[in-house]
């Protein structure tokens, strides 16, 4: 517990007291009561998540590798980055490979970070680290048991239009390819 700050003196919070309400094998949900700048006491619910890595695995001939699954709580599938959640203590960069090779049987020669984004911060505390991998080598997929997957290249461009059309709506993916296709016409001017 204790003070949580954007960095602006009086934008923070601080934590009287922490009581989980769920522990589970990926998510913790607590119960948070804090103390508002001006004085006020109050709740936060906050899932506590351990993070994740999402990858652009983008071929030489400008196609990303995609994979479709199935995705409970919206009841259908999606097309999404290779992505996958921190173990305990493990590098992003790491994950970030690991999880390449298990969805798309890829390796990367070059992993360029593409920063991190928060997908939800009104009640959960996930960091996502994104990557750009390039100089690509094909090996062999290795899904995890529980695991069932798709993959197909799309060229980078079509990906943008999937994501302005809404066709893509998972958000590290709609955020890691439009950074990518920004990067890359930033690169070539």
């Amino acid at each position: 517990m204790g003070e949580y700050s954007s960095g602006v003196g009086h934008l923070s919070e601080k934590a009287l007291d922490s009581q989980t309400l769920y522990q589970g094998r990926i998510i913790e949900v607590r119960k948070d009561t804090v103390l508002l700048e001006n004085g006020t006491i109050t709740t936060r619910e906050v899932i506590h998540h351990p993070g994740g890595v999402g990858i652009v695995p983008l071929t030489d001939e400008g196609e990303v590798y995609m994979v479709r699954q199935f995705r409970y709580p919206y009841h259908t599938t999606l097309w999404e980055i290779p992505a996958g959640k921190l173990s305990e203590g493990e590098d992003p960069l790491s994950c970030g490979r690991r999880e390449l090779l298990e969805e798309t049987g890829c390796t990367a020669q070059e992993m360029l970070s593409l920063g991190c984004m928060y997908p939800s911060a009104g009640y959960v505390d996930e960091v996502i680290h994104l990557y750009l991998a390039r100089g690509l080598s094909v090996e062999s997929q290795s899904l995890d048991d529980d695991e069932f997957l798709d993959v197909e290249s799309f060229p980078l461009d079509r990906l943008v239009q999937m994501v302005l059309s809404g066709e893509i709506r998972d958000a590290k993916t709609q955020i890691a390819v439009l950074k990518t296709k920004l990067l890359l016409d930033n690169q070539t001017k």
